[in-house]
């Protein structure tokens, strides 16, 4: 949400502490937000595809990924006058985080209504950081979705990174339940893909933000 159509943008709290849009000093590790946009229960996917990505960025280290769970947001449908509780906490996170990666299903041939009304909570918040994309869907890996959230990150100001992980249940369940794996070598050659171009960016669009003030 732009500032001033609403006065909705939230102000950063505790996890922003770390200096204006969540500045990091050069050597400091890659805050990552990863959005869990997805509408299951909370034992479902999309807590275990956040798992798996957090332990694919503890291993290669030089990153701090935190889980945004869209379920543990309490989000007004309707945008007030003055930003909630729970809507100024949502975006103090996104202000902290250096990077996204956002976990989504595909429904429809597009991505959860609750996301993009998540995604459109935040404007500043987003701004010269890079974002990527985990997907999934029955017979589809997710693609149409990630297609459509790269025409919405672009009106927000970000890089989307080219590569992104899909998933097509239909060949992967039996190895994504609640607590499962996804570590076929296809998988986690495409997530290391889609991490080293979301340092890469992250790190130089850090370096970037701290020389010279974004103009949007």
């Amino acid at each position: 949400m732009r500032n001033g159509e609403s006065g909705v943008r939230g102000t950063p709290g505790p996890a922003a502490a770390s200096g204006p849009s969540g500045a990091a000093g050069a050597g400091a590790p890659l805050r990552i937000a990863c959005i869990l946009g997805g509408q299951e229960e909370p034992d479902c996917r999309p807590p275990a595809a956040a798992h798996w990505l957090d332990e694919l960025a503890g291993a290669r280290g030089g990153m701090t990924l935190r889980v945004l769970d869209l379920a543990d947001y309490d989000l007004p449908l309707r945008y007030p006058a003055h930003p909630t509780e729970q809507m100024a906490s949502f975006t103090a996170e996104l202000a902290w985080a250096e990077g996204f990666v956002v976990v989504t299903p595909e429904c429809n041939r597009s991505f959860p209504a609750q996301l993009k009304h998540a995604i459109d909570i935040g404007y500043d918040e987003w701004h010269a950081k890079p974002v990527g994309f985990v997907s999934y869907g029955f017979g589809c890996d997710g693609v149409r979705a990630v297609e459509h959230l790269r025409s919405v990150f672009t009106e927000l100001h970000t890089v989307t990174v080219r590569d992104s992980v899909g998933i097509d249940l239909r060949f992967t369940d039996e190895k994504f339940p609640a607590g499962g794996s996804l570590y076929s070598d296809g998988l986690v050659r495409a997530a290391g893909a889609l991490l080293d171009q979301l340092t890469w960016w992250g790190l130089a669009l850090r370096e970037a933000r701290a020389t010279r003030p974004y103009v949007a």
